[in-house]
């Protein structure tokens, strides 16, 4: 066969092959060519075409020649922006493995009965597909403080673990004796909250502790403990924090715009424990006891999510980025005589020195007394109308502070701690002391 005729039977089936997916992708990106000109990439004004990079630089001399495409060499680390984050583990708690991505309802048994009558208490894990921290929520350590349950379950059933970076630990119930008795105490009238982190050979109520520190709270990094006000009392919902911790104080910024309250805790609770085993820990206080209120219930919900945002574990379905008040101080008023209770302010109100907050009337002589504001502040906490007796805490008043006073605050007490840890004398208290007759309310 003649070359030209062989030539001309390729040609042909050259244009009959099919082409490859790349090929066929790239005639579709590229625009019809005109016999006078060469086909050109369309460009969008919103896109501007992609400059040309300029040709490397020749090598120095006796440098050998470098190609930034050429693979990397055998046993060299990945590139770190390129590289696949670590796949997440299984979580191994109270005795199971939750998986990534998945959300399990584990048990937990306190120590505390008959092992043959006693009920585990439902614990709600939300493991996530991607790294991150593990969070501890924790409700009802009073069986009476009901909001507290109703936050936990909106937000652990509004968690998608295939979407979420790290791990959620919900305990709705944690006193499961006082919740089915509508009481604040365990069976034998102690205080769970006064007990962490507990003793294992001690009390029902320290066993009770041991047990929920040990098995759930000591592998978290953070934990919020929920609550409300008690005896009779409700909460504006806030953050109690220790504002002298530089660690719990960064925390307390994750919260939107929920009131931050310092309360340094007391031996015994809950977060002053999880703080010296490492757990980051608040408490959040919203509403009274034995009722449900859906204004506490809605505003920590969304604090709480404000808090997931925050730390980068899932985009928050209601994310909250007003200003956060932070009172440093705040103390008690006391009603002067026994009589009937009638407050004429409410929670969050601002009042000013000298203002009526309420007054006090014996029912019986018709004689009553105001009970008045000795300063500007903010109504952080108050007693329901009800029957008192003389020196009955009835409002707290919060003095707020700006960011930075906090945050000096903080400094400050940081180095007074170094100070006597170094054998000099602290610096006396930036504060007054914490009047040691107030209510129990505080957690």
């Amino acid at each position: 066969m003649s070359s030209p005729r062989v030539a001309l039977m390729m040609l042909m089936v050259s244009l009959c092959a099919p082409l490859s997916a790349n090929e066929i992708e790239d005639e579709e990106r590229l625009p019809a060519a005109s016999e006078d000109r060469a086909p050109t990439l369309p460009t969008s004004p919103a896109e501007p075409a992609t400059p040309v990079a300029a040709p490397p630089e020749p090598p120095a001399a006796g440098e050998p020649a470098r190609s930034d495409a050429s693979p990397a060499a055998p046993g060299a680390e990945p590139d770190s922006a390129t590289a696949e984050p670590a796949p997440v583990a299984p979580l191994a708690l109270l005795g199971r493995t939750v998986q990534p991505g998945s959300f399990d309802t584990l048990h937990w048994t306190p120590d505390q009965s008959f092992a043959s009558i006693a009920t585990p208490v439902p614990v709600l894990v939300a493991h996530g597909n991607k790294p991150g921290p593990t969070l501890c929520l924790t409700a009802a350590v009073h069986g009476d403080e009901l909001n507290g349950i109703e936050m936990v379950r909106r937000l652990m059933y509004e968690l998608e673990p295939g979407n979420l970076a790290g791990t959620v630990i919900g305990v709705p119930i944690v006193n499961l004796d006082g919740f089915r008795n509508g009481s604040r105490y365990l069976s034998d009238r102690r205080d769970l909250n006064r007990y962490f982190p507990g003793h294992k050979n001690g009390s029902a109520a320290g066993r009770v502790a041991y047990s929920l520190f040990h098995n759930i709270v000591s592998h978290c990094d953070y934990l919020v403990d929920l609550h409300t006000g008690s005896q009779k009392r409700i909460n504006q919902p806030q953050l109690r924090a220790d504002l002298e911790n530089p660690d719990v104080v960064a925390f307390a910024k994750n919260f939107g715009g929920m009131t931050v309250l310092h309360s340094p805790p007391a031996s015994g609770m809950l977060r002053d424990a999880a703080v010296k085993k490492g757990v980051i820990a608040v408490t959040m206080e919203a509403g009274g006891p034995n009722r449900l209120e859906e204004d506490a219930v809605r505003y920590g919900t969304q604090a709480l999510d404000t808090l997931l945002e925050n730390l980068k574990m899932r985009k928050a379905s209601r994310f909250w980025g007003a200003p956060q008040p932070v009172f440093y101080e705040s103390d008690w008023v006391r009603a002067s005589q026994g009589g009937i209770l009638l407050s004429e302010v409410q929670l969050n109100d601002k009042v000013k020195k000298g203002q009526i907050l309420g007054t006090v009337t014996d029912p019986i002589s018709n004689t009553g007394s105001a009970i008045i504001a000795p300063y500007d502040g903010r109504i952080l906490g108050m007693a329901v109308n009800q029957v008192v007796h003389a020196g009955f805490a009835t409002h707290r008043i919060g003095e707020e502070k700006s960011a930075e006073e906090v945050q000096a605050k903080a400094e400050q007490a940081q180095e007074d701690k170094a100070t006597t840890q170094d054998g000099s004398e602290p610096a006396p208290p930036a504060s007054a002391p914490e009047d040691p007759d107030a209510p129990t309310e505080t957690e």
